[in-house]
């Protein structure tokens, strides 16, 4: 699966667009929506257009991460909802979670809600853009 233009825009919302690299709450440095990696250091600025290349890039990198990963079928909400969740936290942190143990043994299973509440904190405080972030996913994500 691909995450439809609803999903990108849920990611964009939460990230925002930042053109000059400045460090996360949990101190990486990043740039554009969101993109971290070697190549973001402090100081460096880039275009909007660059921004929406590397967004495409790194969507790429977490779809397949989740398509190789979820076994169940999952409606284009739930799949937007995670490129959206794994986007912010990582493949490992994904990959490693009691939410894509929950979604493999049951999709529909109601406390999936509770495991997206779960990752809303930084360096251990919870972080309000975080909980919002993890509302709007796990709404979308039981969205019929």
């Amino acid at each position: 699966m691909k995450t439809s233009q609803a999903g990108i825009d849920l990611i964009k919302n939460h990230e925002g667009l930042k053109l000059s690299a400045y460090l996360c709450p949990a101190g990486i440095p990043t740039i554009g929506y969101g993109h971290t990696g070697p190549d973001v250091k402090i100081g460096m600025s880039i275009s909007s257009a660059l921004a929406e290349s590397l967004l495409a890039k790194d969507l790429g990198k977490f779809e397949s991460c989740i398509n190789q990963n979820v076994h169940v079928i999952l409606t284009q909400n739930q799949f937007n909802a995670l490129s959206s969740f794994v986007y912010n936290v990582g493949p490992t942190a994904f990959t490693g979670s009691t939410l894509l143990r929950k979604i493999n043994a049951n999709a529909k299973d109601p406390s999936i809600k509770d495991e997206f509440m779960r990752w809303n904190k930084s360096k251990g405080a919870v972080i309000p853009g975080l909980t919002s972030r993890r509302m709007d996913e796990a709404n979308l994500f039981i969205k019929a």
